[in-house]
C-alpha cells in the first residue's frame, strides 16, 4: 500500500470505529424503556451537559489536574533516586524488593482512610494516593534499565578508569532512558486515574478545591447522568492531554538516537 494510502487509512479506521461506537451506543439506548433511558443518555445530551457544566468541570479538572502534577512528580523524583539504589547491589535489590511488591499489591482504596487520617482531606491526600499508583512502575522500569547497561560498555568504562559516578550518569542513566519512558507512560496513564480515585474517596472541597472525583459524587447525588457522563468523558480528556505530554516528551528525548523512533520506510 503506498503512503498515501496508508496515511488515509490511519485516519479512517479510528473514525469508522468512533461511528460505530456511537451507533451501538444509539442502539441500546433504543432498546431501553423510557424508564431506563435516563441512566444512559445520548451522546448529545452528554455534550449539551458537558456545555452547560463547563465551568464547574473546567475548575474541577485544574483541581485534579495539580493533585495528578504533584504525585507524578514525587513519584519521578523517589523512584529515579531509589532505582540508582537497588541498581547498586543485587542484595540490595533482594533486601528491598519485597516491600516494593508489597506496596505496590496493597489495594490503594483500601489505605484510603489510613491516608485520610494521616494527610488532612483534598490535596494532600489525592497527592499521597496518585503517587502511590505511579511509583511502582517507575521504579520497576528504570531499575531494570539501569542494570540492563550493555556489559561490554560497563566493562570499557571501568577500563578506562571511569568512576561509579561517572559510569551512572554517563552510561546508565542514558541507556535507562528507554526503560524509565516506559514506565513513565505507565506512570501517566496511571497519575489522572489516581487523582480522580483519590479525589472521589479522600477529596474535599473545602477552598472551592474539589477535583472530578468529587464533582461525580455531586452529579451522581443528583441523578444527573448527562452530567456524569460528562465528568467522565472530561477526565478521559485528562488523561488523553497527560499521556500525550509524556509521549511527546520521550519523543523529544529519544528520538534522535533511540532505535524505537527509527522507524524503516516501507
Amino acid at each position: 500500500m503506498s503512503k498515501p494510502g496508508k496515511r488515509i487509512l490511519t485516519f479512517a479506521l479510528p473514525a469508522i470505529a468512533g461511528i460505530l461506537f456511537l451507533a451501538v451506543w444509539y442502539g441500546v439506548r433504543a432498546m431501553m424503556s423510557e424508564d431506563q433511558k435516563f441512566l444512559l443518555p445520548s451522546p448529545v445530551e452528554v455534550l449539551s451537559a458537558f456545555g452547560e457544566h463547563r465551568s464547574v468541570l473546567l475548575h474541577a479538572s485544574l483541581n485534579t489536574l495539580e493533585g495528578a502534577l504533584i504525585g507524578f512528580s514525587a513519584a519521578i523524583v523517589i523512584s529515579l533516586l531509589l532505582a540508582l539504589v537497588l541498581s547498586l547491589s543485587p542484595l540490595v535489590r533482594a533486601s528491598l524488593y519485597p516491600y516494593l511488591m508489597l506496596l505496590q499489591m496493597t489495594p490503594v482504596i483500601v489505605i484510603a482512610p489510613i491516608i485520610l487520617q494521616w494527610a488532612r482531606p483534598g490535596l494532600p491526600s489525592v497527592s499521597i494516593i496518585t503517587f502511590l499508583i505511579c511509583f511502582f512502575p517507575l521504579v520497576v522500569n528504570t531499575t531494570q534499565g539501569l542494570i540492563s547497561t550493555d556489559r561490554n560498555l560497563v566493562d570499557l568504562f571501568r577500563l578506562y578508569g571511569a568512576n561509579k559516578r561517572q559510569e551512572i550518569c554517563l552510561l546508565r542513566l542514558p541507556a535507562a532512558l528507554p526503560y524509565f519512558f516506559t514506565g513513565l507512560r505507565i506512570a501517566a496513564t496511571l497519575g489522572p486515574i489516581g487523582a480522580i480515585m483519590g479525589d472521589f474517596t479522600a477529596g474535599s472541597s473545602a477552598g472551592d478545591g474539589g477535583g472530578l472525583g468529587f464533582q461525580a459524587i455531586i452529579f451522581s447525588s443528583q441523578l444527573k447522568m448527562a452530567a456524569l457522563f460528562a465528568t467522565a468523558m472530561t477526565g478521559c480528556l485528562l488523561g488523553f492531554v497527560f499521556v500525550a505530554g509524556v509521549v511527546f516528551l520521550g519523543w523529544w528525548t529519544l528520538h534522535h538516537w533511540h532505535d524505537s523512533y527509527h522507524r524503516a520506510d516501507s
